[in-house]
């Protein structure tokens, strides 16, 4: 075929439009790049597996615009885990890489969840983060971040999506092991365990009854689970504890997944039996498990820690200087068992509210009680 001038006009600029496109395409997908490990910081940004993929982004210049957007808000738990963030962003060192932390929580409603993590990627925001009320649903959105060039992280209830990088302790593997504290502590053949469970739907609810189920299945025995929910709150734990020990429940031994204090409290102030706990790592919890540890209250008490939240703004400043992070990061997991040694695992001076999982040695985080009083779990 013979060309003329006009011809090879037409054949370079339609290869000029295609490169245009090509380039033009991987313009727009700014999210990170797959590499190869090691990673930053290995001690705090510990890789979730061996064969666990390592993101990095393009290197940006901060000061950094963070945001938080927390769904379920009605415990102490996600309070604290949002004073630590706070009291994180603004020590000297941080806050030098942090222009604005916003923090917005939306209750259960996973819809508004994902409206708000929309709005921060369409305000610019440099990273988001994440605790979901939904681990499935955020697909669209881990997307749009990565179009964008916004770095999405999740933790304690993480996006179930590969595009965004997870920080978690072994939220079944909790359940795991209060299954088998809790038939290690029981001789009964058939026993009868109390579940206290969080709120419905909730990733870590489900996780943590997985794992409780699987422990008491692998055991063999023969075990009469009651199921209440108690939305990870102690008032709610000490109601629904009490309603169940009303209505003819005696049990053997009780898991509290959060709000431990509460059903420990219904547990002692119905007065029909003392057994063996598990739950979370509220300081309330604990000394009531120390007061009436010869009575028979013998616990384990362990959890995610909320200071989890600043490990994970640690993380949104390192992928944001474009260092190399794993995508899934392994947090670990304390569990303590009573009698609980005063000022190390159990603090009577201090609120009964206080979770005591606030510092994470290998990462450098740490709070002072002063430095987490000073600060809200309000919007801002």
């Amino acid at each position: 075929m013979q060309f003329n001038s006009k011809s090879r006009r037409l054949v370079q600029l339609g290869a000029a439009l295609m490169m245009s496109a090509v380039f033009g395409g991987a313009a727009l997908a700014a999210g990170p790049a797959m590499v190869a490990g090691p990673g930053a910081d290995p001690a705090c940004f510990k890789p979730g597996s061996a064969d666990v993929k390592y993101f990095q982004w393009p290197a940006k210049p901060g000061p950094y615009r963070i945001a938080l957007a927390n769904g379920f808000i009605a415990n102490d738990w996600r309070v604290q885990m949002i004073k630590v963030a706070k009291a994180y962003a603004g020590q000297p060192d941080v806050k030098k890489d942090i222009k604005e932390f916003k923090v917005v929580s939306v209750g259960q409603d996973v819809a508004a969840q994902i409206a708000a993590v929309n709005n921060f990627i369409d305000q610019g925001y440099d990273a988001i983060i994440v605790n979901a009320n939904n681990s499935k649903a955020f697909g669209s959105v881990v997307k749009k971040a990565n179009d964008a060039g916004v770095v999405l992280l999740s933790f304690d209830n993480i996006i179930d999506d590969p595009g965004n990088i997870q920080i978690n302790v072994d939220q079944k593997g909790l359940g795991v092991t209060a299954g088998n504290f809790l038939l290690k502590e029981t001789k009964a053949d058939p026993a009868k365990f109390l579940f206290v469970r969080g709120p419905a739907g909730q990733p870590v609810d489900i996780a943590r009854a997985t794992g409780f189920a699987e422990a008491i299945a692998k055991s063999g025995r023969k075990v009469e689970v009651t199921e209440v929910i108690g939305n990870w709150a102690p008032g709610d734990g000490q109601k629904v504890t009490a309603d169940a020990i009303a209505a003819g429940g005696m049990f053997d031994g009780i898991y509290v997944e959060g709000g431990s204090q509460g059903a420990a409290q219904a547990m002692l102030d119905a007065g029909k039996f003392i057994v063996p706990m598990s739950g979370e790592d509220e300081n309330a919890f604990r000394m009531l498990c120390n007061a009436n540890f010869d009575k028979g209250l013998h616990c384990q008490s362990g959890g995610t820690g909320p200071a989890q939240s600043a490990v994970t703004v640690k993380t949104a400043v390192a992928a944001l200087k474009g260092e190399k992070i794993p995508q899934v990061i392994a947090l670990p997991t304390s569990i303590s068992f009573a009698p609980y040694k005063v000022g190390k695992e159990v603090f009577p001076d201090l609120p009964g509210s206080l979770f005591t999982g606030n510092n994470f040695p290998d990462c450098k985080i740490g709070f002072t009680n002063e430095e987490i009083a000073t600060q809200t779990g309000e919007n801002n």
